[in-house]
């Protein structure tokens, strides 16, 4: 199992990695003869402020994820600062508990290492909070949210 960056050349290979969330946690992918062509502009739209990664047994995409970097405003006094916030976090079924999740997670929190993030956020589902709670993250009550 390797994981690795992705790039605009990956951009098929990532929407059919979402496409297959999709139709895990909704029973079936809508027909959307128009997703591509979507997906590969939201990319383009998005690649300046996101990291993408895949994993792949041998040649064969098995998981994805990616890491959206928040740039703090300036504030007088204070350092400028930047944080992370891991997303679209996807492993096929027949690869889960077998260390994909883990590689992808360690991968993207070294580039938050190196980058000096003052913080890695994100939104676990039900499932993947013992995941991410073997790896350091904790909850925090601090957000808020207006629509669900």
């Amino acid at each position: 199992m390797t994981v690795r960056r992705a790039t605009r050349e990956d951009v098929a290979t990532l929407a059919s990695m979402r496409r297959a969330w999709t139709e895990e946690d909704h029973g079936a992918a809508p027909d959307d003869p128009g997703f591509a062509a979507a997906f590969a502009r939201w990319f383009a739209a998005e690649e300046h402020q996101r990291a993408f990664w895949l994993a792949f047994d041998d040649e064969r995409p098995i998981g994805s994820m990616n890491m959206l970097e928040f740039t703090r405003m300036p504030r007088p006094g204070r350092p400028l600062s930047r944080w992370g916030y891991i997303a679209n976090v996807y492993v096929e079924p027949s690869h889960r508990d077998a260390g994909v999740g883990a590689r992808m997670l360690s991968t993207a929190l070294s580039l938050a290492d190196e980058r000096e993030y003052a913080r890695v956020v994100l939104s676990p589902t039900a499932r993947s909070i013992p995941f991410y709670g073997r790896h350091g993250f904790t909850a925090a009550g601090e957000s808020l949210l207006l629509r669900g």
